[in-house]
């Protein structure tokens, strides 16, 4: 399986979503919703990255998500999406005064 397919299944699971509706909150008309996350999920096909973006919404994760290759830059990407703006702000300047150390 793809890095891809393997991010969208953990995140759909994680959000307790079905595939279908998953599909159906990404734009996906309801009776291909299903078999269309199934074939992104089973590495069949990859969506193109306008769906990539709608399925990302519907999860409330970055697309760069679904490409992260390592589990803890995963983890990074999907906390740090989610923080409010003051939050990131302060992870931003704590990142930038010990990247410069």
């Amino acid at each position: 399986m793809s890095v891809f397919s393997n991010r969208l299944k953990e995140a759909r699971t994680r959000a307790g979503l079905s595939q279908e509706r998953l599909g159906v909150l990404a734009g996906i008309d309801e009776m291909s919703s299903s078999a269309r996350m199934n074939q992104y999920e089973k590495a069949k096909h990859e969506p193109d990255f306008t769906m990539v973006e709608r399925i990302a919404k519907a999860l409330n994760v970055p697309e760069s998500y679904f490409y992260a290759a390592d589990d803890e830059a995963a983890w990074l990407l999907v906390t740090f999406h989610r923080l409010p703006r003051s939050a990131r702000d302060k992870v931003m300047q704590f990142t930038r005064e010990v990247a410069s150390e």
